[in-house]
């Protein structure tokens, strides 16, 4: 077993409290905006801001630094057809046969259904999948820690810089997820965890009319 190898922290800013106050509700503010839209501009977005979401990501916390994600940009409008086609196929049976009535009953103020037009229109599809298993040069399989928990951690991340550049975004996980190991070709030791839909908003794109949590009601202090 090597050695841990340590360098000077660099990069690392420190404000007065004020200033820490001050950012800290400039940020909230412009998260509080952030909604899930579902009515998508098929207006193109530079590659290069999509990179660069992606690469703050890819900073997020990992289990022992395995960084177990890999992301997946689509913007082919066949590959988008192909991915449309195999989620509603499998939204269809879970609107019609797998969801149970209470499950239905708390998608109903949202107003979604099985139609996922969105899937086409927006410019980017990011499949995210989760690496349950790394393999080492030699074809050695390297087993990965807390693979879900950190990939989850990198979505929050990457919606939030979404958010950020001035885009909009949709998390959509239809259930299996597995065509989109087929589709785009995901080797099995990759499991799809999210499906983000990217782009900027319809012109008079609606939203649902639905309140957050206060902080009293989603956070305690000890």
């Amino acid at each position: 077993m090597s050695s841990p190898k340590f360098i000077p922290l660099t990069g690392y800013q420190e404000y007065d409290s004020d200033e820490m106050k001050r950012r800290a509700a400039v940020f909230s503010e412009q998260m509080q905006g952030r909604r899930t839209v579902r009515q998508f501009s098929d207006r193109p977005v530079p590659r290069e801001i999509i990179e660069q979401c992606i690469l703050a990501a890819a900073t997020a916390p990992s289990g022992a630094n395995l960084q177990p994600w890999h992301f997946v940009v689509v913007s082919d409008p066949a590959v988008k057809r192909q991915i449309r086609l195999a989620a509603e196929e499998e939204e269809k049976e879970f609107y019609s046969r797998r969801a149970p009535r209470e499950w239905l009953e708390a998608l109903a103020p949202l107003g979604t259904d099985d139609q996922k037009e969105f899937l086409e229109i927006a410019p980017y599809l990011i499949a995210i999948f989760v690496e349950r298993y790394g393999r080492l040069p030699t074809g050695k399989p390297v087993k990965h820690y807390y693979p879900k928990e950190s990939v989850g951690i990198a979505c929050g991340v990457l919606i939030t810089a979404i958010q950020q550049v001035g885009l909009v975004s949709l998390t959509h996980t239809p259930s299996p997820m597995k065509f989109l190991n087929e589709i785009l070709r995901r080797p099995g030791n990759e499991s799809p965890f999210l499906l983000l839909v990217v782009g900027y908003p319809a012109a008079g794109a609606m939203v649902p009319d639905i309140k957050r949590k206060r902080l009293e009601d989603v956070c305690t202090f000890v």
